[in-house]
């Protein structure tokens, strides 16, 4: 592990609001777990996430996902969470992203399907990298994604990552091929400039 990721500070582990263009990015709350069980547990959406990810998904999943793993992992300054959400329509939740401190998987999100193909998850993951790089200070990003997850691929291409491996890697529709995309902290200012 990366001798960046031990020299967070504890200011830095809470989850701030982020806004982009068209998106508020709200911290996870355990209250949102009803809104996240009706529009997560979508074959088109959770099948090529971690293997973790249950299926068919539970009648509380969402609840027992955000109680029992993720706002652990952000009280332990190890994970940020957020929902997605227009700001046109605040109270709505159409997806979620989160960034962790784990080896070769730093980045995660998904997206309601009605909100698909419109490049707000682009807006979203624009937003959680500069976060990662220039208030967490992280060296570099690195994002796993199975082989046929083109859509994720085309999203990690356009944020000038690249692959830097590739491994098998069980996710909710089976094992297959996943490749590591990465993007260093000096490549990203770069291309900002």
């Amino acid at each position: 592990m990366c001798a960046a990721y031990l020299t967070l500070r504890v200011e830095d582990s809470v989850t701030p609001t982020l806004t982009t263009s068209r998106l508020l990015l709200h911290p996870l709350e355990l209250d949102d777990a009803p809104q996240i069980q009706l529009l997560f547990p979508h074959w088109e959406i959770v099948r090529y996430l971690a293997a973790q990810v249950p299926w068919p998904y539970p009648a509380d999943g969402a609840y027992r996902h955000i109680r029992d793993m993720a706002l652990p992992a952000v009280e332990r300054g190890e994970a940020w969470h957020w929902t997605l959400r227009l700001k046109s329509a605040y109270d709505q939740i159409i997806g979620s992203i989160d960034l962790r401190k784990k080896e070769n998987d730093n980045r995660g999100f998904w997206l309601g399907l009605p909100w698909q193909r419109q490049g707000l998850m682009t807006e979203a993951c624009q937003a959680v990298t500069d976060f990662w790089f220039d208030t967490l200070n992280f060296p570099v990003l690195r994002a796993p994604k199975a082989v046929p997850n083109v859509a994720s691929r085309r999203l990690s291409e356009k944020q000038g990552m690249r692959l830097v491996a590739t491994e098998d890697r069980d996710y909710v529709s089976g094992r297959f091929p996943s490749e590591i995309w990465e993007i260093t902290a000096q490549e990203w200012r770069a291309r900002k400039r």
